[in-house]
């Protein structure tokens, strides 16, 4: 397999699983402008490509805050009905064309709710047009499953709403919980509220953790909040030296706790200094559960096949290293453990058996 001509086409067809992906950082430019032109939204400019060249620009600034900032247009068109069924919809369409089996979709109700619609109605629309895009992505011959997780941002007071709204949307798609937003100065225990009535309830939950802050991020979000996954993670190197792993690090590396690892985002966001040097392979050679993940496709100008490739043409990875972080992907998922195993034994690995 490690033998295999690793090229951007063969990268495309294999089959990817991707946990960390925000709905509001992942819309079309075309779409953005023809649904700002309908709301009356001014952007920074109304030509797709040149839209879509400005998202890139203003994401490498280097600064989480200013990163999170360009999600103002985006966000402006996903106030109504219709730009949420759109949005979501054409989300399910481009994952699939991208080759990805199985997503997770995490976005704020929060921050849909401008235009007059109830945070319940932003999850029933949002859903809706996923089912949209999954059942059109069926028909065409390319299925993925795509699972929502409800976000509550960190740094304002509605995260105990966005877990009660994941709690009651269990059964109708939402498949677990989030916190997003600056990281620093904003702990995740100030929600812990939030995260005693998702575990009482069964409902699992990730926690955005070690991308602009460090350690003591990681720790609160696993030893205190409980968090089943860490969003990013990356600064759990900092409990590693030369190649001795600190009790923190361990903790993460020996309970399978998956790393949900964004390269061309942290490169933007100053988290990461290159591709070639990025700690996901480091991590992944030191046995712990890295997964893939593109974080905000937009902003970032990124897919699941450019993240692979980049890191197959600049870090050295394999397709059994790709194959190794899909996998771990599907492993790490909040859904079933059955449907888990079905989709790596009948997809993922008779997909990266060339």
């Amino acid at each position: 397999m490690t033998a295999t001509r690793v090229d951007t086409d063969l990268i495309r067809r294999l089959p990817k699983a991707v946990l960390h992906d925000h709905l509001d950082g992942g819309l079309r430019p075309a779409t953005v402008v023809e649904l700002a032109e309908a709301v009356g939204h001014t952007l920074p400019t109304t030509d797709p490509d040149e839209l879509a060249a400005w998202y890139f620009a203003a994401a490498n600034s280097g600064d989480l805050v200013r990163y999170i900032a360009t999600f103002e247009h985006t966000l402006a068109v996903m106030q109504t009905r219709e730009g949420l069924l759109r949005t979501a919809e054409e989300y399910v369409l481009d994952l699939a064309a991208d080759g990805v089996v199985y997503a997770e979709v995490r976005y704020a109700p929060e921050l849909n709710i401008t235009g007059g619609l109830a945070l319940a109605e932003v999850v029933e629309t949002v859903q809706e047009g996923l089912a949209a895009g999954m059942a059109k992505a069926a028909a065409a011959g390319t299925p993925v499953r795509v699972g929502t997780l409800l976000c509550g941002m960190r740094m304002f007071d509605r995260v105990r709403e966005a877990a009660d709204l994941a709690v009651a949307f269990r059964d109708a798609g939402v498949v677990g919980f989030d916190i997003a937003g600056a990281e620093a100065g904003f702990p995740a225990a100030d929600h812990l509220g939030a995260f005693e009535h998702l575990r009482r309830e069964n409902v699992p939950f990730t926690i955005h953790a070690g991308e602009a802050d460090g350690l003591s991020s990681i720790h609160q979000a696993l030893q205190i909040c409980g968090a089943q996954r860490l969003g990013h993670g990356v600064r759990i190197t900092d409990d590693i030296v030369d190649g001795k792993l600190g009790r923190l690090a361990g903790w993460v590396r020996d309970r399978r706790i998956a790393l949900e690892m964004c390269p061309t985002s942290n490169l933007q966001t100053g988290a990461a200094t290159s591709m070639a040097e990025h700690p996901i392979t480091a991590l992944k050679d030191l046995g712990f559960r890295v997964t893939l993940n593109t974080d905000n496709r937009l902003v970032s100008g990124t897919t699941m096949t450019r993240e692979m490739s980049l890191l197959v043409e600049q870090a050295g990875w394999t397709v059994e290293d790709l194959r190794t972080v899909t996998v771990n992907a599907v492993k790490s998922a909040f859904i079933p453990f059955d449907e888990r195993k079905a989709l790596i034994e009948d997809v993922v690995l008779p997909g990266y058996a060339l």
